[in-house]
C-alpha cells in the first residue's frame, strides 16, 4: 500500500487520467474529488462489496434448473 500526505487542494494521480483531489478537510471528515474517464465505475467500498455479493449470489443456480423445470411443465400437461 502506497501511503501518501496530501494538503488541502493538492492532488495524485493514478495513471495518466485518474486524479484524485483533496477538497476540504472537516475534522476527520475529508471530501475527494475525483476525476475519471466515464468508463471508470467508481463506488465507496461498502457499496463495491454490495455490488459484488450480489453479483456472485445472481450467478449462483441450482445445478438442475432446467431438468426442474422441464419436469415441471411435464406435470402440467
Amino acid at each position: 500500500m502506497l501511503v501518501l500526505s496530501r494538503k488541502l487542494n493538492e492532488a495524485i494521480m493514478i495513471g495518466d487520467d485518474i486524479e484524485i483531489t483533496i477538497l476540504s478537510i472537516e475534522g476527520e471528515q475529508i471530501k475527494l474529488g475525483i476525476n475519471a474517464p466515464k468508463n471508470v465505475d467508481i463506488h465507496r467500498k461498502e457499496i463495491y462489496l454490495s455490488i459484488q455479493q450480489e453479483n456472485s449470489e445472481a450467478t449462483k443456480t441450482e445445478p438442475n434448473l432446467l431438468e426442474n423445470i422441464n419436469e415441471y411443465f411435464k406435470k402440467k400437461s
